[in-house]
């Protein structure tokens, strides 16, 4: 029979519970239920006929294990928001103590403990972080150009009234993070925008055009590092200024074509003079070690003039002496040393005999000639040297001459 019928099984429902007189769980009998387990878990009992107890309705015994129970949850709940106190440092960072809102101290990398909040608080900073701020442009991340300019920060004035876009990257980390909570209250990106911005603006506006497009980039990253980090430390903003780099400088797109054309011009100007002074540095030194061998040369021969006159004069002293003690040998002796240097250089010999009337002439030019021609075809070892003709054709021709100079002396 089905459950729900009149005499199916006594109202039970299929699950077995009695469906008459059904009514919702009683929340006092519940919580009542909970207190027993929680004092039977900390040493409480329940009596049934003790004093305070009505007619075993189920409450506390005695009172003493309700504030034991009170103090013990007490405890865990000070241990547990002392144990949120613990807390680790890294390497690159330093933690900033406040107790009641005033500053305690600071503490570095490794596991440290303060009192939670609200009594202290703690903040955690990096201070080892390079950061960078974009001061005239902004970088595109997502798009398909490398940047963004921003002409109200890139466009400054000059000393000499013109305009220029110049763009500046700063790259900065934190050198004291109490300065830096205490003092400034502005986000760290902006402070340092803001004061790169002014110190730009200060260096360029006693810089001219010329100077801040061309030669004098370094000298003006220089001075805006310089002035920037004063900014900051009077300010007491703990920021470390470490890098400055110029991006880029140069005129408004308005007028960029006219100063190329100048700069151009600029740069042909700095070659001519860079080509005539390496020209100059070529021919200034040969011209100058020509002039000092010049020099030398006519020193060289000055002492040599001088050296050999001296030796003349010497000489010519020596022999007067010997002249004056005997004249005619000294001059005989003269003139055959005389005759011995004139003649030692003639290639022709005239001889006179006396008492006859031939004159005897001896071609030693020709003689010479030939005995150097023989001895060159004996080093080169030809045929005529081997068969002896040329040797031959001398001897006849020395035969002939000699015949003819005997004949001529008889």
């Amino acid at each position: 029979m089905p459950w729900n019928q009149p005499g199916s099984g006594g109202g039970k429902d299929p699950w077995g519970q009695n469906r008459g007189g059904q009514r919702p769980p009683d929340l006092d009998e519940i919580v009542r239920t909970v207190q027993n387990k929680l004092g039977g878990l900390f040493g409480s009992k329940r009596g049934s006929n003790g004093p305070g107890n009505g007619s075993g309705s189920g409450s506390w015994g005695p009172q003493l294990p309700r504030k034991s129970l009170v103090i013990a949850l007490l405890v865990i709940g000070v241990l547990v928001w002392l144990g949120t106190g613990v807390y680790e440092v890294e390497q690159s960072e330093q933690a900033v103590i406040l107790r009641l809102g005033k500053y305690l101290e600071t503490q570095g990398p490794g596991l440290n403990w303060n009192f939670p909040q609200p009594i202290e608080q703690r903040f955690i900073i990096n201070v080892q972080k390079e950061n960078v701020v974009e001061v005239g442009y902004r970088s595109q991340q997502t798009s398909s150009e490398t940047k963004r300019n921003l002409p109200r920060e890139a466009l400054m004035l000059t000393a000499d009234e013109n305009i220029i876009d110049i763009q500046f990257a700063v790259h900065y980390d934190l050198k004291d993070p109490r300065d830096r909570l205490f003092f400034v209250s502005e986000p760290t990106d902006v402070v340092v925008r803001q004061a790169t911005e002014s110190a730009v603006r200060e260096v360029v506006g006693r810089s001219t055009m010329d100077f801040v497009i061309t030669g004098g980039r370094a000298d003006v990253t220089a001075q805006v590092h310089e002035l920037l980090q004063n900014i900051l430390d009077r300010y007491q903003s703990g920021i470390n200024i470490r890098q400055v780099k110029m991006q880029d400088a140069q005129p408004p797109a308005e007028v960029k074509p006219a100063f190329d054309d100048a700069v151009k011009a600029r740069e042909d100007e700095q070659r001519i003079k860079n080509e005539a002074e390496a020209y100059s540095n070529d021919v200034i030194p040969r011209a100058r070690g020509g002039a000092a061998r010049i020099v030398q040369e006519a020193e060289a021969y000055k002492a040599s003039v001088i050296a050999r006159s001296t030796g003349e004069a010497s000489r010519f002293a020596q022999i007067l002496a010997e002249y004056r003690k005997a004249p005619e040998v000294t001059r005989d002796r003269l003139y055959i040393e005389t005759m011995e240097s004139v003649l030692s250089n003639s290639s022709k010999l005239m001889i006179d005999q006396k008492g006859g009337g031939n004159v005897i002439y001896l071609p030693l030019d020709q003689l010479l000639r030939e005995r150097r021609d023989a001895s060159t075809l004996s080093r080169s070892g030809t045929d005529f040297a081997s068969d002896g003709t040329s040797e031959g054709i001398g001897s006849d021709r020395t035969r002939s001459r000699t015949s003819g100079r005997t004949g001529r002396g008889q």
